[in-house]
């Protein structure tokens, strides 16, 4: 017997732009066969912590992919419709360039996300005195915090890569440009993750549904773009086109061998340095 696919499901992301680019067709009803989204919009923080509380209310969430080893046993990583590239790292940014952060406070968007992930990676690189305090801010907030001295540093995600020369702010490291030299693979950065419970027939049925929503996104970027501006109303249009030129891309569709390698190496290197818990055997599989 198969699952049934529900007729609505609840679902939470960002109001980023490559968020509402890869769910416009799909929330929109433009999916053939596929359930009905009711949305939530919810900053990565808050995201990361209704997938770790394994609260019932959401179906399918966007989460950091460093969120992942806490929550699999209740919910599957989708295949597609995430953030993962080259290119496309956080980047920690100073009021002043080559700023030692050694002993200094520095403001990141989540202790569970990605981007925390791959700083606490790079730190432990080239930081070996470590930093400061860790003081979490919604992202948005966070490069007017060093700009106006509130915060010695910030790790910064999203259109932030583009902008942050507007605050006067210079870029101190770029964590993505750390982790690809030293392991070769790509920057594991959100995930879509649904409930184990939906059972295994509406997962695969979710997952189609996502690949398909971004698929049509490509084939007619303009249809997106009144949802895509609705939710990114202070955000330059081009900043984000920007943005979803690099967050959304061919992993996007199909995370494939390297994207999974990409995870499995993210998490492994973050387990034995202790940062988070081992995956247990099978644990990124998908049905």
């Amino acid at each position: 017997m198969t699952d049934a696919p529900p007729r609505s499901l609840k679902i939470a992301y960002s109001p980023c732009p490559n968020d509402t680019f890869v769910f416009d067709a799909w929330a929109h009803g433009r999916v053939p066969g596929a359930p009905e989204l009711d949305v939530t919009f919810a900053d990565i923080d808050i995201t990361n912590g209704m997938a770790e509380r394994g609260s019932a209310e959401f179906d399918v969430l966007k989460v950091s992919y460093a969120v992942l080893p806490y929550v699999l046993d209740e919910y599957a990583l989708l295949p597609c419709g995430g953030a993962l590239g080259r290119g496309c790292g956080p980047l920690v940014l100073t009021r002043e360039a080559g700023a030692d952060l050694v002993g200094k406070t520095v403001a990141v968007p989540s202790e569970k996300s990605t981007a925390y992930l791959l700083f606490r990676l790079w730190a432990a690189d080239v930081l070996p005195g470590g930093v400061g305090e860790i003081v979490v801010l919604p992202f948005h907030q966070i490069m007017p915090a060093v700009r106006d001295g509130k915060v010695d540093a910030g790790l910064v995600i999203h259109e932030a890569r583009f902008t942050y020369q507007d605050y006067g702010l210079h870029k101190l490291a770029d964590m993505g440009e750390h982790w690809e030299a030293v392991t070769g693979l790509p920057i594991p950065l959100g995930a879509i993750i649904a409930r184990r419970a939906l059972g295994d027939d509406v997962l695969r049925e979710l997952a189609a549904a996502a690949r398909a929503s971004v698929r049509m996104a490509w084939d007619d970027p303009e249809a997106s773009r009144p949802y895509v501006r609705e939710h990114a109303q202070e955000m330059d249009p081009a900043v984000a086109d920007q943005h979803i030129g690099l967050y959304v891309n061919e992993f996007t569709a199909d995370l494939g061998e390297d994207g999974y390698a990409a995870v499995r190496g993210l998490l492994t290197r973050a387990a034995a340095e202790g940062l988070v818990p081992a995956l247990r055997p099978g644990a990124l599989a998908f049905p």
